[in-house]
């Protein structure tokens, strides 16, 4: 254990014991495998359609248990609406399916009856223009008779050649009457009435088409307005789909009156059965983390640690909330191994991360170690006995460093040793920085002039933020420079949690406060300690070179 020498001077022991180096992160329970519940309700133009009903989040459903049920009133007044429809396209194909019937009859009735009847009546006048041409023709050779016996005179016999002549006229026009009906006339009248058939189908195919499309329509009004009470599909427990900006904002909650868009995850239903860790670990650990390593899961709900295996680490940070600092953090999912089944969806866990585990391990405390010129020494102690020792190090964690060499168990070494330098020897060692290099590359590079309220500084010389320009762009909306209570009101929750940038407690939060606030915020985030031993999570490392 560690022991003060004096009130400066703080020393521990080197032992040997197990070492696990662990990446320990704050994250989520969720289930790998959800069955999402989706709003299927078309929006019709509309910007969604309203909850009117939601089950309570957490409630155990089974199978065919209502959960949602949503607005369906516009689609109601659609569905009367269609229904009439239906019926108009219902009569026209009535009318049309009567008009071909019609047609087909008069094609029919001119076959089989009128072009029948013409016929008759034409040869009936053939007929009798014979009848009248065999009595002219008996009463001119009766006339050349008498007038060869000089009864009659000539001009009798040429009334006789006339009359003849005139039957014979008579009876070719009525022969040609009838060649008129059956060849031309008759052909003429059934293409017309075979017209009017195919213009009846075509009449009836558009209408029975525009009916089919109108009674598809009523099917789907009636499907939506079915589709607007959602069902559950399996069994689980309920979770909201709820959504928030990373600014920190609700963008979606569900709950009546929310209104949802087609295709939108209202409700997951868990498989408790596969269910994983979802945290978001620093950039600065992220590179020690691969897929397969072993973890331990703790979530307060649970009694001890659940085992798990980190199944997938994304390659992409997640997008940083509004008042997020630099860092990134990128987002790594832990699969449970067999989850209890009293955990749930939404509960708070902490994973540690095994990078790394050492049965056997020589190590000491991480601040006992000061870093110069990329090598590592101690201040080890023996008695009064001061003494700079080189050592090479191994894997190290949050607390602990493993040594390789240069020290051995039972060791007594100084805590502090930046706060000694002056007891500190270090040899002769090739200084192995790149400021040599840096500088030569310097040297190439052009003059540069000096700016006044150049680009990349503000108005009064000091450095541009560009986080601190969004937020006053975006709160200070009268532009005087500053965000005045009433601004910070119209923020909503926003404007609460920029209430603790006012440092003066004026009521007013000014682009200083604001800036200050900012650096605070990166610092915590980003800076590294004031020791000379090594960060949690890396290999460790001393003042910069």
């Amino acid at each position: 254990g560690s022991e003060a020498i004096d009130d400066e001077m703080v020393t521990d022991v080197v032992v040997r014991a197990p070492f696990d180096h662990v990446v320990l992160e704050q994250g989520e329970v969720e289930s790998s495998s959800n069955i999402d519940v989706v709003c299927e309700v078309k929006s019709r133009g509309s910007g969604g359609t309203p909850i009117l009903w939601v089950i309570e989040e957490g409630t155990y459903v089974k199978e065919g248990d209502k959960l949602v049920e949503l607005d369906a009133s516009s689609l109601e007044n659609e569905l009367k609406a269609q229904r009439i429809g239906v019926s108009n396209a219902e009569a026209l194909v009535i009318s049309s399916e009567a008009a071909v019937e019609t047609a087909k009859i008069a094609l029919r009735e001119y076959e089989q009856g009128t072009f029948l009847q013409e016929r008759k009546a034409i040869e009936s006048e053939i007929f009798v223009a014979k009848q009248e041409l065999f009595k002219a023709q008996l009463k001119l050779d009766e006339a050349r008779r008498l007038g060869a016996k000089g009864v009659i005179k000539k001009l009798q016999i040429e009334s006789e050649e006339f009359a003849v002549q005139n039957a014979k006229n008579i009876l070719e026009a009525a022969e040609a009457k009838l060649t008129v009906l059956t060849d031309l006339t008759f052909v003429k009248n059934k293409v017309q009435f075979e017209a009017d058939i195919e213009t009846a189908r075509a009449r009836l195919t558009s209408d029975q088409s525009v009916l089919s499309e109108e009674q598809d329509k009523l099917k789907e009004i009636e499907d939506q307005i079915a589709k607007c009470v959602i069902l559950s599909p399996a069994e689980g427990v309920v979770v909201h789909n709820n959504s928030f900006s990373s600014r920190g904002g609700a963008e979606f909650v569900v709950e009546e009156g929310a209104s949802v868009r087609e295709r939108q995850t209202i409700i997951k239903l868990p498989d408790p059965t596969k269910m994983q860790v979802k945290a978001d670990v620093n950039e600065s650990r992220i590179t020690l983390i691969r897929t397969g390593m072993p973890c331990k899961v703790a979530v307060s709900a649970v009694e001890g640690d659940m085992l798990a295996r980190v199944k997938r680490v994304n390659k992409y940070a997640e997008p940083g909330s509004w008042f997020s600092s630099s860092v990134k953090k990128y987002a790594t999912f832990i699969d449970i191994i067999d989850p209890p089944e009293t955990i749930r969806t939404g509960m708070t866990a902490e994973v540690r991360i095994f990078v790394e585990q050492i049965e056997d391990a020589l190590q000491i405390p991480v601040h006992g170690i000061y870093e110069f010129k990329g090598h590592h020494f101690c201040l080890k102690k023996d008695g009064e006995k001061l003494e700079t020792v080189e050592i090479t190090i191994g894997a190290t964690n949050e607390s602990q460093v493993t040594i390789e060499s240069g020290l051995d168990e039972g060791d007594r070494i100084v805590l502090n040793p930046r706060k000694h330098l002056d007891l500190m020897e270090f040899p002769e060692i090739e200084d192995v920085s790149d400021r040599g290099k840096l500088a030569e590359i310097g040297s190439e590079a052009p003059a540069q002039e000096e700016e006044v309220d150049g680009p990349g500084r503000s108005a009064g010389g000091g450095e541009s933020n560009p986080i601190v320009d969004r937020i006053m762009g975006t709160a200070d909306t009268n532009s005087d420079g500053k965000i005045d209570s009433s601004e910070i009101e119209a923020l909503g929750e926003r404007g609460s949690q920029m209430k603790r940038f006012d440092s003066n407690g004026d009521g007013e939060i000014t682009k200083a406060e604001v800036s200050k606030m900012m650096k605070q915020f990166q610092g915590a985030g980003g800076g590294r300690p004031g020791g000379g031993g090594p960060p949690g999570g890396g290999r460790p490392g001393g003042p910069p070179r």
